[in-house]
């Protein structure tokens, strides 16, 4: 794919290709921000308000008009711009010259019933947003039904009602969505050639099933080879493959080689729970490591490259399965705990802190190194001459605000510091 500079004077167009209505924008803000974020929501519907009045196409602007209007750089324009077509609401054309000219295309988010139907967008939703709230996004979303067995149908058909009369026909705007956009890897050549024609057939990698398996693929991290025998063991005696068992087959090779369905583990911080870029200082910097780190990584990090131990990360999956904790929040307790705590995971230690956290509602990376310090200034406040003392001599981690703000800081902090910011 070509590589393409944005700039400020390249200009572009917005062509809309569907109709939006106010329940596509409840699912926009409901169910697609929480995986593309609300740059991504808001450049959707700036440029959906840069169309005409009929809401057909917009004049030229350029994108220092949407530098402007958003308050954001072109690099964060070109990231929820690529987001967006990531999840099938925009495609984007390009032009070379002399001012480069862009066409954007608007497509309509799914419907709920589609969404929840999608075989990825469903399992990075509730990924990103846990199982309580996916659970509420779910109920809110229920279809109504009501018992008629009692009632009798007596809705009138448009024939009886309205004479027939001779209308030319118009081609009118509908409401269209796009596919996911996925770059998939997996070789469907390769597939054919290394099962023998009489154990497959080849008209059973058709479309739908190669989507499924390319779906299947990007959830559960799987390559060509092991696609390969994971399809082997689901062909029918007809030499179809059963889209079921390939389902299951994946879920279980996952759940064998990593003790579970794919683990939030591996997962970064939300989008939507992320602070907003450009904040550039120490303790910024400091947050986006735990935003865009995931804690089996940032685990890993403090093994020095090792991978963690069994124990540390069952430790790992608790705070993030059973307590719902978000992935920033687990990064800043692992080095909160590890700094308070001698180097070490003491179950009953995160545990406490983990509890604490959770009942006060911590689901950001600030909020929870705001509340460590808040603690940690209680216990220098204490009465109990030992838990002052405990308070007085235990270290702190670097990110505590005294430790940032200071005009200097010491040869042992700055390493720590520098040792952070790496990961």
């Amino acid at each position: 794919m070509k590589l393409v500079t944005l700039l400020p004077a390249d200009q572009y167009v917005v062509v809309n290709k569907t109709i939006l209505t106010e329940i596509d924008k409840k699912n926009l803000l409901n169910l697609y921000e929480p995986i593309i974020g609300f740059g991504a929501v808001s450049l959707y519907l700036t440029l959906w308000s840069d169309l005409d009045r009929l809401e057909l196409m917009s004049r030229d602007f350029t994108h220092h008009h949407l530098m402007s209007i958003l308050k954001c750089s072109l690099e964060g324009i070109k990231q929820a711009r690529e987001a967006l077509e990531a999840v099938g609401l925009m495609k984007t054309y390009y032009k070379e010259g002399d001012i480069n000219s862009y066409v954007y295309e608007l497509y309509s988010p799914l419907s709920a019933s589609e969404f929840f139907n999608n075989p990825i967008l469903n399992i990075v939703l509730y990924n990103n947003v846990g199982e309580e709230e996916y659970n509420y996004l779910k109920k809110m979303y229920r279809k109504v039904n009501i018992d008629l067995k009692d009632y009798i149908d007596i809705t009138k058909p448009m024939n009886e009602t309205f004479e027939s009369t001779s209308i030319p026909v118009v081609e009118a705007r509908s409401r269209e969505t796009l596919p996911l956009n996925i770059e998939s890897d997996i070789d469907f050549d390769l597939i054919i050639s290394s099962i023998p024609k009489g154990i497959l057939n080849e008209k059973a990698l058709n479309k739908k099933m190669k989507e499924l398996i390319i779906n299947l693929a990007f959830i559960y991290d799987l390559d060509t080879l092991k696609m390969i025998e994971l399809i082997r063991t689901s062909l029918n005696e007809r030499g179809g493959i059963e889209k079921e068992t390939l389902r299951k087959n994946a879920r279980k090779y996952y759940q064998f080689n990593h003790g579970n369905l794919p683990t939030l583990v591996y997962r970064t911080q939300p989008e939507y729970l992320k602070t907003p870029v450009g904040d550039t200082s120490k303790k910024g910097r400091i947050i986006g490591v735990f935003e865009n780190t995931s804690p089996y990584d940032f685990l890993k990090s403090k093994y020095h490259g090792a991978s963690p131990t069994s124990r540390d990360l069952k430790l790992l999956e608790m705070l993030m399965i059973d307590l719902e904790l978000n992935p920033a929040v687990v990064n800043v307790l692992i080095d909160y705990v590890l700094k308070k705590n001698n180097n070490k995971l003491s179950v009953n230690y995160v545990e406490t802190v983990a509890g604490q956290w959770k009942r006060a509602g911590v689901k950001t990376a600030r909020e929870a190194m705001d509340l460590a310090e808040k603690e940690h200034k209680k216990m220098l406040k204490s009465t109990d001459k030992k838990v002052l003392k405990s308070a007085r001599e235990a270290p702190v981690p670097i990110w505590f605000d005294k430790q940032i703000e200071k005009s200097e800081i010491s040869d042992d902090e700055a390493r720590e510091l520098e040792e952070l910011l790496k990961i």
